[in-house]
This record gives C-alpha cells, sequence and structure tokens, in this order.
C-alpha cells in the first residue's frame, strides 16, 4: 500500500458559481425618513435553502431580508436572494445536509453582507452592517423545527 492509499479523503468543497437571485429595496419615505430622529429599529431574519442542482453540485440560497422602522414609520426594507452554485465531493451522507446547509452559506455571507451594506447605502442610508451569523447554530435551530429534506440527497 501507498501513502496515498492510507491518505483519508478530506471533503471538498468548489465554488462553481454565484450570483444575486433577488434584489429588492423599498425606501418608502424619502427623503423625510432619510435623516431619522433617534436610533432605528432594524429586523435582520435570515434563511438557507439547498438543493441538488446535477451530479454531485448543490444549488445554495441565501436569504436575508432586514426592515428599519422608527416611530412606528418605516424607513427601508431590503431583501436579498443571492445563491451559490457548489460541487460537493468525498462527504459521507449522514454528513452531507449539515455540511452543505452550513459550509455553502458561510462562503456566501462575506458577498451577501457587502451587497446589502451597499444597497442601503444607495439608499440614502448608513451602510447596514449585520453581523457574522453561526450557520452551525442557525442550522440546529431549523432541525429543531423540521428535519432535512430528502430533497437533499444527490
Amino acid at each position: 500500500m501507498t501513502d496515498a492509499d492510507n491518505a483519508v479523503t478530506m471533503p471538498t468543497l468548489h465554488v462553481v458559481a454565484q450570483y444575486t437571485k433577488d434584489l429588492s429595496f423599498e425606501n418608502p419615505g424619502a427623503p423625510a425618513t432619510l435623516s431619522p430622529n433617534g436610533q432605528p429599529q432594524i429586523g435582520i431574519q435570515i434563511n438557507v435553502n439547498a438543493r441538488p442542482a446535477r451530479d454531485g453540485e448543490f444549488e445554495v440560497e441565501l436569504k436575508i431580508e432586514a426592515k428599519a422602522e422608527t416611530n412606528g414609520k418605516v424607513l427601508f426594507n431590503v431583501e436579498l436572494v443571492y445563491g451559490g452554485l457548489f460541487r460537493v465531493q468525498n462527504v459521507a451522507e449522514e454528513t452531507l445536509h449539515p455540511f452543505v446547509m452550513i459550509e455553502c452559506p458561510r462562503m456566501l455571507f462575506p458577498f451577501a453582507r457587502q451587497i446589502l451594506a451597499d444597497t442601503v447605502r444607495n439608499g440614502g442610508f448608513p451602510p447596514l452592517m449585520i453581523d457574522p451569523v453561526d450557520f452551525v447554530s442557525l442550522y440546529r435551530q431549523r432541525m429543531a423545527q423540521t428535519p432535512p429534506s430528502p430533497v437533499m440527497a444527490s
């Protein structure tokens, strides 16, 4: 046996493509709301979806919604679906779902964060700087609510 035969095959993840799938920005009270009084309340929701694309590849969508309000008035509402096509190799079937649902959005997040920051800034507000996301905790919360879909099997 050679060293290559004894080597443990490591999981690999390749980004085939990344893209903005949907982007929406609403600034309903402009220009009156461009200088809000006080600190706005900002709500952020993050969701991850994945589905097989072709042999060993998965399309992963990171959906981020953010809404800022002050005194009951909406300052802005932004929604982004940022997608990626990933090639996954050498991942055991029992760990494929968490691997795709955690590692892929982790790779997409910095790009989605920058798009949101730029979009909000271009809408006349200070850039929205979303804190880093713990995708492991997000995955665990989601699995506590709904078990993995069989769609994930390749």
